[in-house]
Formats: C-alpha cells, structure tokens, sequence
C-alpha cells in the first residue's frame, strides 16, 4: 500500500499547536503522526487522500495566532519499509524483554525474546506509547495469567506476542483494520515460534463480540479511541475486566477519562513519557497497583 505524507509548517511552531492541528485533521483518515519541529508530519493510505479536503481544514487556521502550510509527498511502501529497517534498532524493556530484528545478532539477553520484521506495519518497541504498553503488560503480568487478551490495532502483534508469552489464555486475538497489519502478526507469530497461541482478525471495533476479554490492549489514537471505546467496553467480561489505552498525549487524559467514566471504567493506573500518556482502566471499582 502506498501512502501520502503531508508535512505541515507551524508558524511559529509549539507542540500545542501541532497537537490542535493533528486533532483536526484525524477525522480525514489519517492514520498517524510525527512532530519534527517546525513540523507536523502526518500519514494516509493514497486512495483516501483529498487535498481539497485537507486545505478547507488547514484554511481554518490562517489569520489566528499561528500559520499553517503544507507540501505533499508519496510514499513508496517499498521505500517506506526500506527506511524502516534501516533506522530499525533492538529495543530492551524492563531488562526483561528484547525486541530485535531477525538480522540483529549479539545483543543482551533477556528473559523474553521478541523477533519482528521491520515492515511499515506499527509496533516495533520504539515509541514510546508501545514501550509503557510493554512495561505494563510486565507490571501486570499476575492479573495477565490465563486472562483472554485482545491486542485491538495489533499492527506488527508486539503487543499479543508479549501477551502470549507473559501466560495470557491461549490464543490471544489480534485485529487491525489493515489486512497488511494482519498478515505481519501471523507472521511474526511464526517467526516467534507460537503460531498455535494467536488469533489474527482484519477487521474493526465491529468484529467483537460481548462479553468475550479479560483485558483489552489499545494502542491506536485519541480519536479512534474515543469513537471505539464503547465497544471494547462491551467486548469485556462482565466481571473484572480491564483495559490499557494508549496512543495519545497527556493532555488528552481528561478527556479519555471523563469518556470511560460515562461507561463505568475507572481509572487504576497510568503512566507518562515524553507527553505520551497510558491509562489502565478496570470496569467497576478500581483495583490498587
């Protein structure tokens, strides 16, 4: 699949306001974002791109308190994946698990082994949303044994991987909306040698089935997020469920919050890093950490 980039000059430029820009522009189908100062860098598949679309929005925002201008790129999946796994580098989390590529040999080793082949498909360990989601599957891992797990958004399947190994009930299940993503979890999953202990699904919110987790990982963006939350909600078990949100900026979390509120999660725990932001959600009272 072939994308377009849209590289957005913010005049004068602060996160902020590339975060007011990004909100804004989401609803186009955008799938994801870089800030590179003074830049907003934002990623769409080729057929769901409209430029007309996307000046009426960004005209919006000429003659406020800052400027916005835009150049447009395509995107080669081919080039794409070939600037992935060249900047591609092991990732070590908790000292406890390594994330690697099939070509990276001589690294530490780590009571839990995670091989990925670098494709554009998300999730390698790098960001810092997929990190904490990472090391709260790690701080969780006693809730984790023999829960039913979903990895929504799985992208690579990092996520349902780490799950699966940590004692999650088998199988896991993987969904992404992108069948490209979903073809990369399979096969990730034999690269790493459990094939048997996961279930990958192309599909979106709409594929779940009530009552059927103990634990829902989402690791998308604020706007899916918010738009899917009521039906990861359904999706939990009646009793004890639990969900871990990430994908989103530390200002976003009142917002996240008050919308889980109003569907009786209760936050128990998150973390932070860099702006980005993880929240833990238990359905009825929360549970102490």
């Amino acid at each position: 699949m072939d994308y377009i980039a849209v590289h957005i000059t913010i005049t004068p430029f602060s996160e902020e306001r590339a975060e007011i820009v990004e909100a804004e522009i989401a609803d186009l189908g955008f799938d994801s974002f870089t800030v590179e100062e003074p830049l907003l860098n934002a990623f769409i598949p080729q057929e769901q791109f409209s430029e007309p679309n996307l000046k009426t929005v960004l005209s919006g925002f000429n003659g406020g308190d800052f400027t916005v201008s835009h150049t447009v790129e395509l995107v080669k999946e081919q080039n794409w994946n070939a600037v992935w796994e060249s900047d591609f580098e092991p990732v070590v989390v908790g000292d406890q698990i390594t994330v690697r590529a099939v070509y990276h040999k001589d690294l530490p080793r780590t009571r839990y082994n995670i091989v990925i082949d670098p494709q554009m498909s998300f999730g390698s360990g790098h960001h810092q949303t997929t990190t904490m989601m990472i090391e709260q599957l790690l701080a969780d891992r006693k809730y984790l044994k023999g829960k039913a797990v979903l990895d929504m958004g799985c992208g690579t399947g990092i996520l349902a991987i780490v799950a699966a190994k940590l004692g999650a009930a088998i199988p896991v299940h993987a969904v992404d909306i992108d069948p490209r993503c979903a073809r990369s979890t399979q096969a990730n999953a034999r690269r790493n040698r459990i094939p048997h202990k996961l279930i990958t699904v192309c599909g979106d919110a709409s594929v779940l089935i009530r009552g059927q987790y103990d634990l829902i990982l989402a690791n998308i963006n604020r706007n899916i997020l918010l738009a899917d939350l009521a039906s990861y909600v359904r999706a939990l078990k009646p009793q004890g469920g639990r969900v871990f949100l990430s994908g989103f900026y530390t200002a976003d979390i009142p917002m996240l919050l008050d919308a889980a509120a109003a569907l009786g999660l209760q936050e128990s725990g998150r973390r932070t890093r860099d702006d980005w932001a993880l929240l833990v959600l238990d359905a009825g009272s929360p549970k102490a950490y």
